[in-house]
């Protein structure tokens, strides 16, 4: 086991999981290092992301604390045994980690969802949006810390755009579609890009218009991504001091309600796209 300088956030799902497979056998820290014939300190750098796990001890680990979900085990042996960089690594040390953890969330993805409410889905924006966006951010980004940022946010369009695209469906507020972010030829731009994405078979765009009555009480704005075992979902939400990863199996359960909810309230792709043409006619 070799000790990491900071581990990233994929990195430390799969050291809570291994501290949730063992808090749900029963065994404490010392049990289970001395299963393994390694110390208690060992057991706990693993699951603080400390250090990292081989297959052959994250398998005994696994059968020690009697987890029978071979999928789940698969997908853990999966995370600890990655050793590709993945274009996100280029702008580390110059952008949040957050950027570069979400990034490394969306390519492992098997889908993704967004509901959003003021802003166009980070996955479906433009450039000139994207830097609009970010300009206005406090404090005021540098001209090279935006062009970094809006340039690493187009190319997270990779799962959307690229060779092996993604199960996607966005949920977006009419607000969010009406706000004019750069002016009104970036929106007409916007707008025209939304519905040129929705048109692909992996790709749907569905409004929630506020002419509906029974939505009022939801506004849980979030992105979901689906991991290789639904165990392995996240959702991440912006706090007021940054980026939240959630991964807690009660709060994913909450999350995915809440979503489907919204879902079945809004507008179908159809009537979607119908609504986003009138308000590009608009502008």
């Amino acid at each position: 086991m070799g000790t990491k300088r900071e581990a990233t956030a994929r990195q430390m799902r799969l050291a809570v999981e291994l501290r949730r497979l063992r808090e749900a056998s029963a065994l404490s820290a010392r049990e289970a290092a001395a299963l393994l014939g390694v110390n208690s300190v060992q057991i706990s750098q693993i699951e603080s992301g400390v250090t990292g796990v081989s297959e052959e001890r994250l398998r005994r680990l696994a059968a020690h604390y009697a987890c029978t979900d071979a999928e789940l085990v698969d997908a853990l042996v999966a995370i600890a045994t990655e050793r590709t960089r993945g274009w996100w690594e280029e702008y580390r040390t110059h952008l949040p980690t957050s950027f570069l953890d979400l990034a490394e969330l969306e390519h492992h993805a098997v889908f993704r969802w967004d509901v959003d409410f003021l802003h166009v889905p980070g996955l479906l924006q433009i450039d000139d949006y994207a830097r609009a966006l970010f300009s206005r951010r406090v404090p005021e980004p540098t001209p090279r810390e935006l062009d970094l940022r809006v340039r690493h946010r187009m190319r997270r369009r990779v799962i959307l755009e690229g060779d092996r695209p993604v199960p996607y469906k966005a949920l977006v507020h009419e607000a969010a579609l009406r706000i004019r972010v750069g002016g009104r030829a970036a929106s007409r731009s916007q707008l025209a890009h939304i519905l040129e994405l929705s048109e692909a078979e992996h790709v749907t765009v569905r409004v929630i218009p506020f002419e509906l009555e029974e939505f009022a009480d939801i506004t849980a704005a979030m992105v979901y991504a689906g991991g290789a075992v639904p165990r392995l979902d996240t959702v991440v939400r912006d706090g007021p001091h940054g980026t939240l990863f959630i991964d807690s199996e009660p709060q994913l359960g909450v999350y995915r309600t809440l979503f489907r909810r919204v879902e079945a309230v809004s507008l179908d792709p159809e009537r979607s796209r119908d609504f986003i043409h009138r308000l590009a006619k608009e502008l």
